[in-house]
């Protein structure tokens, strides 16, 4: 039996499950916003003794590689790093968005003729945003957008939008309104939505470079107390 850590710290949510095969063994996840650092590992051991696995039985280690948070990417990744480099275990990463979107397919288990739309927070009216199909394909890859009420307006005019993720509310505030619109407002990031990835991965053997692997950023590093010039 395969076994994957799946880790999530992408966002304001610290997730970590444990998965044997595609399936879910064990989940630990927290929800108090920025304390990754602190929560994670206490997580990560909680899931492991939850399952009666010790590390060294691992075969691989996932994580979510972003989009998202700068701070909570870097502590996820770091981690994941350095199990691979003590376990001498591969490294997996799954798209922030894309497994956004397979936690809101189980929540809400829409039919098949909808287009899934996870929002990130991004700062100000942008997001970081995908649209996605319900076969977990990309129709509209990764990428940083500012909201408008004309966002998205053209795709409404023939397919159903889910929309969704700590995002989700700006477009609600400014979208003039259409039947095609679906907004899941109970829908939040987690390491379940790895696991169908993380092991299709693993059965294909598509492992990162553990010494040169970095987090999907998509943007450089914002702070409001550094000035450009600093």
């Amino acid at each position: 039996m395969a076994l994957i850590l799946n880790i999530e710290t992408a966002t304001d949510v610290c997730s970590v499950a444990l998965a044997g095969d595609g399936e879910l063994l064990s989940l630990r996840e927290q929800r108090q916003g920025q304390s990754h650092a602190k929560m994670l590992t206490t997580l990560i051991a909680e899931c492991l003794s939850e399952s009666g696995v010790s590390l060294k039985q691992l075969d691989a280690v996932s994580v979510s590689k972003g989009p998202g948070s700068f701070t909570g990417l870097r502590i996820g990744v770091a981690t994941a790093k350095g199990l691979c480099y003590s376990l001498d275990k591969p490294l997996i990463s799954v798209n922030t968005l894309l497994s956004m979107s397979y936690v809101c397919f189980h929540a809400i288990m829409p039919d098949r003729d909808v287009v899934f739309c996870p929002m990130i927070d991004a700062r100000r009216m942008e997001v970081y945003t995908a649209l996605i199909d319900s076969e977990f394909e990309f129709v509209k890859e990764t990428s940083a957008d500012i909201l408008d009420s004309s966002s998205f307006s053209e795709i409404l005019k023939e397919k159903r939008l889910i929309f969704f993720g700590d995002g989700m509310a700006k477009f609600k505030a400014v979208h003039q309104g259409s039947a095609n619109s679906i907004f899941a407002e109970s829908v939040h990031p987690s390491a379940t939505g790895m696991i169908r990835f993380s092991e299709k991965s693993y059965i294909e053997r598509r492992f990162e470079e553990v010494a040169y692997f970095e987090p999907f950023y998509l943007k450089d590093f914002y702070s409001p107390n550094v000035s450009k010039d600093s």
